[in-house]
């Protein structure tokens, strides 16, 4: 059994895939306790992996991008049968995760690495994209991590105004590096 928040359609609204229709699928609990984290990921209810598909499809119908996040969605022993399911359903699966723990997963599995404490190198080589949260300052510390990634999104904690002038002046000094990754969901109010 899966431990879950909460199971909705909308659209990603940060990084890479911004903009694009998804059905995300909040996975219940995290290893870390962010001060700055803006995310009810408390256990809400229980399911199978049998049923997480079904809800999936009753949410979103034919999306076909489905987004595990949470807390933190690799911290679930039923995770990587959850992701096999969802692939054998046809969705392409992306993750969201701070990339402290090890997981193998399938070449077709989009991995966002946003780390905050720590991060298994594994996990940052493995990433399709690194997402790091600007909060008075670019955590630097984390991107020798990252040195083959062609881009880093640099994403200002709760879209703050002093957070976002930062970001982009950072972006702006290294072009060729970085982006700047709005929550443009909290922009036009969706989840």
């Amino acid at each position: 059994m899966l431990q879950l928040a909460e199971i909705f359609y909308s659209i990603q609204g940060e990084g890479t895939w911004a903009g694009t229709p998804a059905v995300f699928v909040r996975i219940a609990g995290c290893n870390l306790a962010c001060s700055f984290c803006d995310t009810d990921y408390a256990l809400k209810f229980f399911a199978s992996v049998e049923d997480v598909v079904r809800m999936v499809g009753e949410a979103g119908g034919a999306c076909p991008m489905v987004i595990l996040t949470g807390g933190e969605p690799l911290a679930q022993a039923q995770t990587g049968a959850l992701i096999d399911a969802l692939r054998g359903d046809g969705r392409r699966v992306h993750i969201e995760s701070n990339g402290t723990l090890y997981a193998e997963l399938p070449s077709d599995v989009w991995l966002c690495v946003s780390p905050k404490e720590r991060v298994d190198p594994r996990m940052a080589a493995r990433s399709n994209e690194a997402k790091l949260i600007v909060d008075g300052r670019v955590p630097e510390e984390h991107l020798p991590l990252f040195a083959g990634k062609a881009t880093i999104l640099l994403q200002p904690e709760g879209n703050k105004p002093a957070n976002i002038e930062l970001a982009l002046a950072y972006a702006k000094a290294h072009p060729q590096r970085f982006r700047l990754s709005l929550q443009t969901h909290k922009f036009i109010g969706v989840r």
